[in-house]
């Protein structure tokens, strides 16, 4: 919305410094309070860079040409998140973890010099920015910056710590009716607000966030358990093996959103095509569960499973996006697209939560069975969370029941994974097909 008010150019470049100061802060942290408060204001930047570049480029191509597009974003994105990650490792090995931090100011530089000499815009909005400001739903913004925390919080509480705990149910039971104060406060109150109820309440929008929540629910957490998996699996592989299978199921993500884009340009459609992928997502997250030793012991199988996964899922991201943009009136866009980005924000820590719910409530249980003890169940349970080296600490014979219970239960999370993303297909199919533009 403020990219509405403000102008696409100048929020990109207000992202990038918000980031640049927030990455400068952590790296200058003197204590864990001041580490976590300097990364949420990183992360408005940060969320800002992402959300205001998927804005700008609906406004540069056209919407036929838009999903070839993201998918090229998604390459770049990939492409910098793989190299950024064993860069972070290099830097914090080498000259310390503050330098991980301290090395990101120097590039959001270039990024505003870039930016500011490359993006040629038309300005959209002469008033001045006084009258700009009066246009913020300050309002609404606090209140859903509220609800989000709360449900944030209780779902990290719940599931890292006790879901029957007081953080837990505070946080959650607020967090709902704050939301729906936010549906009252933008339907009945707000003179401009950021979140109309035409966008709120419309099937197709409502359909395409769906899909965004329910996809990266399962999704995420697919990615998050899988390497526990194999390291506690039947051939114990190192974090470093297991991050390595995870490679081709990411690249066929980034393969799929391509894909989707290419398929869009030549047919300007998209209905058909989201449905298939949604329902490919969920063949790709039956086979995960399958190999993972409910049908057979296979890496191999989980691996082709998380390629089908991760193909399918890069095409419905790219698809359900475009079937927001073309649902959404002009003046809607940039507010259906960030809000597209909020609920794969949301689906990814939801499924996540539930995920370690799942997978922490049923290694207690089985540990409990395996052992014959409640309370060392808990213990070993408790260190495993922790960290998953504490298993080749343990004796032998404990050892093989603990890998073989934690497997168990890593398991059961992939069983979960396929519920979750069954909900993505079945929201799918409330899309309304829109004929995109000319090429």
């Amino acid at each position: 919305k403020l990219s509405d008010i403000f102008g696409r150019k100048s929020c990109l470049l207000f992202a990038y410094t918000i980031f640049g100061i927030g990455c400068l802060a952590c790296g200058l942290a003197r204590n864990m309070n001041e580490l976590i408060a300097a990364r949420a204001f990183a992360g408005i930047g940060g969320g800002g860079m992402t959300t205001v570049v998927s804005i700008m480029m609906s406004d540069i191509v056209t919407l036929r040409e838009r999903g070839k597009w993201q998918g090229y974003i998604n390459i770049v994105f990939a492409t910098g998140a793989g190299t950024g990650a064993p860069l972070g490792g290099i830097l914090a090995d080498r000259v310390g973890w503050r330098w991980v931090f301290l090395f990101q100011p120097p590039l959001c530089i270039v990024a505003i010099v870039a930016v500011s000499l490359a993006l040629k815009l038309p300005k959209r909005d002469h008033a001045h920015w006084g009258q700009k400001l009066r246009r913020i739903d300050f309002l609404g913004a606090a209140i859903l910056i509220a609800a989000v925390f709360m449900l944030l919080l209780g779902l990290d509480r719940g599931s890292n710590v006790s879901w029957h705990a007081r953080l837990t149910i505070i946080s959650l039971a607020v967090s709902a009716p704050l939301f729906l104060l936010f549906v009252a406060v933008e339907t009945k109150v707000a003179a401009e607000p950021f979140a109309p109820g035409h966008i709120i309440f419309e099937r197709s929008l409502v359909a395409c966030y769906a899909c965004n929540f329910f996809s990266f629910a399962g999704y995420m957490a697919a990615l998050f358990y899988l390497p526990l998996y194999f390291q506690v699996g039947a051939d114990a592989a190192s974090a470093t093996r297991a991050g390595v299978r995870l490679i081709p199921g990411i690249a066929a993500g980034v393969s799929g959103s391509l894909f989707g884009g290419f398929y869009m340009q030549h047919t300007g459609r998209f209905y058909r095509l989201t449905v298939g992928a949604y329902a490919f997502l969920v063949v790709g997250a039956a086979a995960i569960f399958a190999c993972a030793g409910v049908l057979v012991d296979s890496v191999l199988g989980i691996v082709l499973g998380l390629c089908v996964a991760g193909f399918a899922n890069g095409i419905g991201v790219t698809t359900s996006l475009i079937g927001l943009i073309s649902n959404a009136a002009h003046a809607d866009q940039a507010v259906a697209t960030a809000c597209s980005y909020l609920f794969r924000s949301l689906g990814s820590v939801f499924g996540v939560s539930l995920a370690a719910t799942v997978v922490n409530q049923e290694l207690r249980r089985k540990l409990a069975l395996a052992l014959g003890s409640g309370d060392e169940a808990r213990e070993i349970a408790e260190r495993v969370r922790e960290s998953i080296e504490y298993i080749a600490r343990l004796d032998p014979e404990v050892r093989v029941l603990v890998r073989r219970c934690y497997a168990e239960s890593t398991r059961d999370a992939f069983g979960l994974m396929v519920v979750l993303v069954a909900g993505a297909a079945v929201a799918a199919w409330f899309v309304r097909e829109r004929r995109l533009g000319g090429k």
